[in-house]
């Protein structure tokens, strides 16, 4: 029994000594792998950097759609506004000369300029008033 008890403690101090021999703290194994551990990280990096270049990407090409989209809405915004004033222009403009035409035609105004020229056949002074503003 002692004897496993001392050879237990002989590969214990064996197998924790050993290590502590190894030059800086680090086996070849351990190099190999911090190595390998740098080669992963930079590859993580140059992926993470392409992703981010491509978000930058998409981002830009966005914007200028939104920019794209903004014209657009201003055009038709403005493109708009100008058909109503030029409308609203020409119903005014033809409703005031249809206006004109029924007053003149069918209104209180023809019926006494009418009326005055009848009277103008009878009376000079009226037919001179009459011809000075272009009425007869």
């Amino acid at each position: 029994m002692r004897r496993l008890i001392t050879g237990t403690a002989l590969l214990f101090l064996v197998f924790s000594v050993i290590p502590a021999f190894a030059e800086d703290g680090f086996t070849h194994k351990d190099r190999e792998l911090l190595i390998e551990l740098k080669v992963k990280m930079g590859e993580m990096e140059k992926r993470f950097e392409q992703r981010f270049i491509q978000i930058d990407k998409r981002f830009e090409q966005m914007t200028s759609f939104f920019y794209i989209l903004a014209g657009i809405f201003t055009s038709l915004v403005v493109a708009v506004i100008g058909f109503g004033y030029w409308d609203r222009r020409t119903i005014i403009r033809e409703a005031r000369r249809e206006a004109i035409e029924f007053i003149e035609k069918e209104g209180m105004l023809r019926r006494a300029l009418d009326a005055l020229r009848e009277f103008s056949g009878a009376d000079s002074r009226l037919a001179d008033a009459l011809r000075r503003f272009n009425l007869l």
